[in-house]
């Protein structure tokens, strides 16, 4: 019975830090768009990124004396 008397107290500061978490997201925007993460997965990629040639690396130049 008395772990009661430790328990109860830790976790109503651990319910206080959890209301404060929550709250400090909303006023941080963190709900303000929901939707838009969950289709920015479903868009495809730019198709002609993929076509583009990459340029060539520059050569290195060699410092051969002879």
């Amino acid at each position: 019975m008395n772990v009661l008397l430790f328990l109860i107290p830790i976790s109503l500061v651990l319910l206080g830090v959890a209301i404060w978490a929550f709250a400090w997201a909303v006023r941080r925007g963190q709900f303000d768009d929901l939707d838009t993460p969950a289709i920015d997965i479903l868009r495809e990629d730019d198709p002609l990124a993929a076509k583009r040639p990459r340029p060539d690396p520059p050569a290195k130049a060699s410092d051969d004396a002879g």
